[in-house]
């Protein structure tokens, strides 16, 4: 991705002030832009279906439909689109619970203005945001149990190539794009064009969901 590059945000919060001032924050960047606002579950996939946001910003605790089963509806509708949950929950299964339901990050809400504006471009480019050691910890356990991806039926016979598959291990170890390509002595591009690949293929929006879906394949070994 360009770093200038537009990105596409929508705002899942119940709380007014919040929302807003998230707002306020985020189009301060020139490549952020805002297109839609959710103050509950219900509004959030209906606002989702209609923008086809880049990335959603994933409040837990919302009126009428909580954001898991929120971003488990978005996902089947959205695939490629990121959800990145955005809580003061530090549990450590609502961060597992969010994963098998396709979510490609994990934030606190005491995350600084700056640490958001990476995460979110972070996602958007494939990343996943979570701490290194709470992901590994998590995804593994996730990938032991049933995952629904969404995908279409074609990807079922579809194999990756080496190189996809280098990189997937690689990322399934938490590595960042530019640590992959140090490591491949490739370009951050040719990780990241591989990447969007593969998810194109996949039908998914994070390398999380890849990950998680190469493991439950076996292209993967699970640890």
């Amino acid at each position: 991705m360009n770093e200038m590059d537009e990105i596409t945000v929508m705002l899942v919060e119940d709380h007014l002030l919040v929302r807003q001032g998230t707002r306020d924050l985020l189009d301060k960047e020139p490549d952020l832009r805002v297109v839609a606002e959710a103050g509950d579950g219900i509004e959030a996939v209906q606002l989702a279906q209609e923008h086809q946001p880049d990335v959603i910003l994933m409040d837990i605790s919302l009126p009428r439909m909580n954001g898991l089963e929120a971003t488990r509806r978005i996902k089947g509708i959205c695939p490629t689109t990121a959800v990145l949950v955005l809580t003061a929950y530090d549990d450590e299964e609502y961060v597992i619970a969010f994963l098998k339901v396709g979510a490609a990050g994990y934030l606190m809400k005491d995350v600084s203005v700056q640490d958001l504006v990476v995460a979110v471009r972070a996602v958007h480019a494939g990343e996943t945001v979570l701490h290194p050691a709470v992901a590994a910890k998590a995804v593994h356990r996730v990938a032991q149990e049933v995952v629904v991806i969404p995908k279409a039926e074609s990807v079922e016979s579809m194999q990756p190539t080496g190189l996809q598959l280098e990189i997937l291990r690689m990322a399934s170890q938490w590595m960042t794009n530019q640590e992959i390509a140090r490591m491949l002595s490739i370009s951050s591009y040719e990780v990241r064009a591989n990447l969007n690949q593969l998810f194109q293929q996949l039908g998914v929006g994070s390398r999380i969901e890849a990950v998680l879906y190469a493991l439950r394949k076996g292209w993967l070994p699970r640890r």
